[in-house]
């Protein structure tokens, strides 16, 4: 039998009962802890038949390493997609399709955020080379507030090969660089669009860059050079939510 996980945070544990309720095997409260928050998580958990038990605050704290507001779950192990789901997602859409490329993006948190936005801007997957690249942990979990549960997290092995398979689909392929010349505001998204966000620091890798349609890049007016990959993230998903927006 796989090794059980610990998910922890009120939602990122809500979001597992109401999507995946049978990956969620007992449920930790903190001793005392009743507010009016949990009462969605105790209906979800008796809903489904999953027993809720409590423990010493300091005992969970030992369990996991982040903030976890008095609730852990262990669960059956993450489900990370391969890239036939990019194929069976792009098929069964009735609407034009926008994917998310983090291109070798370590940071948990990051990575977290990344999957929130992407599920608010109304994105079929997110997609991350196998290698170097953050992954679907308790951390990622807890910062994405639910959103890791709902939008599809693809890890594939050649990205580069990814994004040619993209093309010939008819998807545009638009990577964000500080040296391009166009900005963002400049690019007509709102046809189907895959979004390259490079790594934090370097950027995006050569090859990827190689195998973009467009380049783009965020005016920047302060001092500063450049923006945190998932803010910039957060500003490129929600102005094509807004071209779209316009177009219809």
């Amino acid at each position: 039998m796989s090794q059980l996980e610990k998910i922890y945070g009120v939602h990122a544990v809500e979001a597992l009962l109401r999507f995946h309720p049978k990956r969620v095997k007992q449920i930790w409260l903190s001793e005392g802890r009743s507010e009016p928050r949990l009462q969605a998580l105790l209906a979800l958990a008796a809903e489904y038949r999953v027993s809720v038990g409590q423990a010493e605050r300091r005992e969970m704290d030992a369990w996991v390493e982040g903030v976890h507001q008095g609730v852990v779950a262990e669960v059956s192990p993450s489900q990370v997609w391969g890239e036939a789901m990019l194929e069976e997602l792009l098929e069964r859409t009735e609407k034009v399709p926008l994917l998310l490329v983090l291109d070798g993006v370590t940071d948990p948190h990051n990575l977290g955020a990344c999957l929130r936005t992407a599920d608010a801007a109304g994105a079929l997957a997110v997609i991350v080379p196998k290698d170097k690249s953050a992954t679907l942990t308790a951390a990622v979990r807890k910062v994405a507030c639910g959103a890791a549960e709902v939008i599809p997290l693809v890890a594939v092995t050649n990205l580069s090969r990814t994004l040619e398979k993209l093309q010939q689909r008819g998807l545009w392929v638009v990577g964000t660089a500080g040296e391009a010349e166009q900005e963002l505001y400049q690019q007509d998204m709102t046809g189907p669009t895959v979004l390259v966000m490079g790594a934090e620091g370097k950027g995006m890798r050569r090859l990827t860059r190689e195998h973009c349609d467009f380049l783009v890049k965020l005016p920047m007016a302060g001092s500063v050079s450049s923006l945190n990959v998932s803010v910039a993230t957060g500003v490129c998903l929600f102005e094509v939510v807004r071209q779209r927006s316009v177009s219809k």
